[in-house]
């Protein structure tokens, strides 16, 4: 952005003007508006950060205002994402999407704790954001992140993504927050089996009325815990995604489920895993590992169709395939 070196010459040009004004035309001038709102979605990286910084201390006191709906971040070191969050003007900031560089604990939960800046924040992505939990910090502020996250979500929040990311403390915590329109929740790699389970249920009842997205890929999901969110899952009335994707199921608990799920009728689009007994054990280089039976996978596959076609719910795309599906924006920005 040239923004910061537009500001200095805007500022060079009006004091060369001022000396030669009448009084007449300063009078003029003052009942003239101040400066000039400029709305943007940015997004930068670790070469283009020290630029936007620049800009935005540049306009704190320049004619032209900037007015950041959705900030981007990507592989950006954490002191330089908090010096830019407190860069940003709060009342306009709706999306964060933020990928850190060497994320500390303490920068973690400091990162959590200016959500509160931003009283019209509808979404925070932290993809593939490991924390490390190694870095000298206070053994007491092993779970204060997410009692810090609590504080700062407001009731216009709607999106929580934290696919892919390896995150400390209690995560009991991450979903105990307020949030009567929430729609999208994407959980991608959240251990399930570590007693998360019932959390996630009373979640998802707390939604039901307004979730549309749900991501549970690779959340160590098997048939017993599909078992007993399947109730709850089925209050979703709204929703129109679904991704089960790297989970342990079977084809009978997948075959059950989608017989359930038929009932959705926004539901458009199910990635379901490769069914744990569609595998089989082979001899690799060097090794033995399971690897995927196509054969019972397409007699797998055959079953799922039949069960859709019986249905007539030829809008619901039921398909193993975790690519090449497009990310709907559930909100309006």
């Amino acid at each position: 952005m040239e923004l910061a070196a537009h500001q200095q010459e805007l500022q060079r040009r009006r004091s060369v003007r001022r000396g030669g004004r009448s009084r007449a035309t300063r009078d003029t001038a003052l009942l003239q508006p101040s400066g000039v709102d400029v709305h943007a979605d940015l997004c930068v990286d670790s070469l283009s950060s020290v630029i936007l910084q620049n800009a935005l201390q540049a306009a704190a006191s320049g004619p032209l205002r900037l007015k950041c709906r959705v900030f981007k971040a990507k592989r950006v070191l954490a002191f330089e994402i908090m010096s830019l969050l407190e860069s940003l003007d709060p009342s306009y900031v709706r999306r964060l999407d933020l990928r850190v560089k060497r994320l500390g604990l303490t920068e973690f939960s400091k990162i959590l704790g200016q959500l509160s800046r931003f009283p019209e924040l509808r979404s925070l992505k932290l993809h593939n954001s490991n924390v490390d939990v190694q870095r000298p910090t206070l053994e007491s502020t092993m779970e204060s992140p997410w009692l810090v996250w609590q504080l700062g979500i407001p009731t216009s929040f709607q999106e929580l993504s934290l696919g892919s990311s390896r995150l400390p403390g209690n995560l009991h915590q991450i979903l105990r927050f307020h949030a009567p329109a929430f729609k999208s929740l994407d959980v991608n790699g959240l251990d399930v089996s570590k007693g998360l389970l019932e959390l996630l249920q009373l979640f998802l009842e707390k939604t039901s009325s307004s979730l549309l997205h749900l991501d549970l890929r690779d959340c160590r999901m098997a048939n017993s815990h599909l078992k007993a969110l399947l109730p709850t899952l089925l209050r979703c009335s709204r929703l129109r995604f679904l991704g089960l994707h790297g989970n342990h199921l079977s084809t009978d608990a997948l075959k059950d489920l989608l017989q359930k799920i038929l009932e959705l009728p926004d539901l458009h689009l199910v990635v379901y895993p490769f069914p744990v007994d569609c595998y089989k054990l082979a001899r690799l280089e060097s090794d033995f590992d399971f690897v995927p039976d196509e054969e019972l996978l397409a007699v797998a596959t055959v079953e799922f169709s039949q069960v859709v076609a019986n249905s007539g719910r030829t809008d619901l795309d039921w398909t193993y395939n975790p690519d090449g599906h497009d990310v709907l924006d559930y909100f309006s920005l």
